[in-house]
């Protein structure tokens, strides 16, 4: 934690170095002192210690400036650091003031002076007022906040990046928050013009997007090197995985991300039946420990970042990346795993990001305590979303247009749900409409036995409807299945075009695509088990394909 300050003022520059003297000789371990003989520039200051983070605890100011008067100069600052304790140096025919400052300003205490000795005449009082300041004085968050507004598309990917790739931030509802208020004034910001995002230098950007905040925060690394042994595109479990295994197997290896580690496992409030973790864990804490593994073995990180395409020339790969770099790789891992399906429901669309979410968006949990949400799905993913939910919402309805979970859910999420009093499984149910002003309000839910629609309040929606495998980029000659997922090995052959594209005397490997060198692994395969088990598996077997490719080249 950053030391708080004492700031001392006094136009005569002799009577400041014995001040700052005295105060530095009892308070210097706890307390850093700072002074200057110009109110304005005290002033000036201020606002730049507001702007880093800084805490000022204790003003002492001289009555009689030439600038302003000692009095003037601590009303100026109690705006800006209103918690600050207030003394001020008086010579003996200034006594007047002060006692009339007391009322004026709330000035805590006057010294007379001089104030020989201190031990005496000023520690005693002195520490007394920052006794009392320490006993209230709750520390400033010391990191990233987010000043936005509740509802606010952009505001929600924003909080959702910095989460997913595990970075502590602060929220700040410029509604409802006193401190977002206090940094827009002091700013001189416009409410039009969020959301905003502080940093711990005092900077600040407008309606930033991932890759400004990532190059703010030094997270976006440059070309490392010209030539890899394999790229993997997308760090899901498969991903993250394949690149632990290709980093401690030798092999020069980088790992790219288009929105944070995890993929949509990473987005999971708890995995419970993930091997060795009995007590479970999340999907954001199974990722933070996937990428420190990787990056201690040397595999070059780059998110967020996106693959544009990718381009064979010879045996070698290119990708082209979003800010216009390239990288050339000897083989390429495709784990860029699948997206939830839209929900096509009137009304829907205009709320996403407003109320409406995809995925378990735990950013958002804390902004439903006490009301109403709905989840639609019946998965795993969506019982765990369900289950997390419910520690924050009022109630916590799950719209199912089967009879029951029993088919889709595993037995352990059913009977937790079962157990938890605020969630309600509402079977043989659909949504027709989403209404609101600005933001979701309310659902129009429809029971499907009776074609009924019961019009329900709702402040948020959160859908798990099944996915769609994320390879529209892939520009290549690619084999697909008719849903769009990778066909890899010897799901193949079933393919009349397959001996067009396939020019060697060997079969491809079991993860390898149509294209030689070119793998793919996890959700995005055809025929993949959507368990991340066996994600992180294929992953780690995509890497010893590789190095039989390699072998070959």
């Amino acid at each position: 934690m950053k030391q708080p300050i004492i700031l001392a003022v006094d136009d005569d520059n002799q009577v400041l170095r014995a001040l700052a003297r005295d105060l530095r000789n009892n308070y210097r371990k706890e307390y850093r002192i700072m002074n200057t003989a110009s109110a304005e520039e005290a002033l000036a200051a201020l606002k730049e210690l507001k702007q880093k983070n800084e805490t000022v605890a204790l003003f002492i100011s001289d009555q009689r400036m030439p600038e302003m008067l000692g009095v003037d100069y601590l009303t100026e600052a109690k705006k800006i650091f209103p918690e600050a304790k207030r003394v001020l140096l008086t010579a003996y025919s200034d006594t007047d003031a002060a006692i009339k400052a007391i009322n004026d300003v709330q000035l805590d205490y006057y010294l007379m002076k001089p104030w020989d000795p201190p031990e005496e005449k000023m520690y005693p009082v002195l520490t007394d007022l920052l006794d009392d300041w320490q006993m209230k004085f709750i520390p400033e968050f010391e990191g990233i906040k987010v000043l936005g507004f509740q509802f606010s598309p952009l505001s929600h990917e924003i909080k959702d990046y910095l989460s997913g790739n595990l970075v502590p931030y602060q929220w700040l509802d410029m509604e409802t928050n006193e401190k977002a208020k206090e940094l827009i004034a002091l700013n001189g910001l416009a409410l039009k013009d969020a959301p905003y995002v502080f940093f711990e230098d005092g900077s600040y950007l407008v309606q930033p997007d991932s890759r400004q905040i990532a190059a703010k925060m030094g997270l976006s690394p440059q070309t490392g090197t010209d030539l890899y042994d394999v790229v993997i595109i997308g760090a899901g479990p498969a991903g993250l995985s394949a690149a632990v295994y290709g980093g401690s197997e030798g092999l020069k290896t980088a790992l790219i991300e288009k929105r944070a580690p995890g993929g949509q496992a990473g987005t999971s409030s708890r995995i419970e039946n993930y091997l060795g973790f009995p007590s479970g864990l999340s999907g954001a804490e199974l990722s933070r420990r996937a990428i420190t593994q990787a990056t201690r073995f040397g595999v070059d990180f780059y998110s967020p970042e996106e693959v544009l395409s990718v381009t064979v020339k010879d045996n070698y790969k290119i990708l082209k990346l979003g800010n216009g770099n390239e990288l050339t790789a000897k083989s390429v891992i495709v784990t860029t795993g699948v997206n939830y399906r839209k929900l096509d429901t009137k009304g829907v669309d205009s709320f996403t990001g407003a109320g409406v979410y995809y995925g378990a968006a735990t950013t958002e949990a804390n902004a439903c305590r006490d009301r109403e949400v709905f989840v639609v799905g019946g998965g795993n993913s969506a019982g765990q979303g369900a289950m997390y939910l419910s520690q924050f919402a009022k109630n916590v309805y799950i719209i199912i247009r089967r009879p029951d979970l029993s088919a889709t859910m595993s037995q352990y999420l059913i009977d937790q749900i079962a157990n938890t009093p605020n969630i309600h499984v509402l079977p043989c149910t659909e949504i027709t409409e989403a209404h609101g002003e600005g933001r979701l309000q309310a659902l129009d839910v429809q029971d499907m036995n009776q074609g009924t629609v019961n019009k329900m309040p709702a402040d948020a929606l959160f859908i798990f409807i099944g996915a769609k495998p994320y390879t529209d980029w892939l520009e290549l000659n690619m084999l697909k299945d008719e849903r769009g997922f990778i066909e890899t090995g010897r799901g193949l052959m079933k393919y009349p075009s397959f001996k067009k594209v396939w020019k060697r005397e060997r079969e491809p490997f079991l993860l390898e695509t149509c294209i030689p060198g070119v793998f793919a692994a996890g959700d995005v395969r055809a025929t993949a088990m959507n368990r991340v088990a066996s994600a992180v598996g294929e992953g780690a077997m995509a890497i010893s394909f590789v190095h039989k490719y390699l072998a070959e080249i």
